[in-house]
């Protein structure tokens, strides 16, 4: 179980947002469902999660995979673009012009004890996610950290939030820093934000807060979008 454990925390993620072109992500949906998830694990990548935004003006698709450590990932990725199944299925998707406009990615590591090991949700398959992401202010990821370990994900699970994945981004600049990245499970949209409208307004909170903010404020900004996962998500 500890060499499992261990396995599970040194995986190392992608997180991946597809800005389909006019019209055409449900053929890129398509393509993900006959394709690119089956390819993605004959090359040795794992499947997270697939979603779309609730947003439906958003022409958005994200997703996240693992490979077994940072040091797989170019060459697990390399083998699937070169997997001549996933060139000719690219091809033929393409037959009426490309899918995608534009590809975002951030790489992430696991944080082993902000993520929970067992995750109890009872609107397991019928929930929205929402993803949220923290720009700490300078020096300030130990602080976060701490909080979120503590005190946060307690008081969010009160307030009917499930905490999900934790991750920090791994950053391309040597002199950018980290940045908290997470996934809540909401029953529906509005019940989410319902949820954190009373989180807010919770005087614990405030107590927390206020003491952890003692040398300066931790967070500079914070974005957040939900999601609902598309049908073939291993989470959903």
């Amino acid at each position: 179980m500890p060499n499992q454990v261990m396995a599970q925390n040194s995986r190392y993620f992608e997180m991946r947002t597809y800005t389909a072109r006019e019209g055409k992500r449900p053929d890129l949906i398509k393509r993900f469902q006959d394709h690119t998830l089956k390819l993605f694990e004959k090359n040795g990548i794992e499947n997270i999660a697939y979603f779309i935004p609730t947003d439906e003006t958003n022409n958005t698709l994200t997703f996240i995979l693992a490979y077994p450590d940072q040091a797989s990932r170019d060459v697990l990725w390399n083998k699937f673009a070169n997997d001549s199944e996933w060139q000719a299925a690219a091809k033929a998707s393409e037959a009426n012009g490309p899918l995608v406009a534009k590809v975002d990615q951030v790489f992430m590591e696991n944080a082993p004890d902000l993520t929970p090991e067992i995750i109890r949700d009872e609107y397991e398959g019928e929930r929205v996610f929402e993803l949220r992401t923290y720009y700490m202010l300078p020096g300030k990821v130990d602080a976060i950290h701490a909080r979120f370990r503590d005190y946060t994900r307690e008081l969010f699970q009160k307030h009917g939030m499930v905490n999900v994945m934790y991750w920090y981004t791994i950053e391309k600049d040597p002199n950018a820093q980290t940045k908290l990245v997470y996934l809540l499970a909401h029953k529906n949209e509005k019940a989410g934000k319902t949820s954190f409208e009373k989180f807010g307004k919770d005087p614990a909170w405030h107590v927390v807060r206020d003491a952890s903010e003692q040398n300066g404020k931790i967070v500079e900004k914070v974005v957040s979008v939900y999601l609902k996962p598309l049908p073939f998500s291993p989470l959903k």
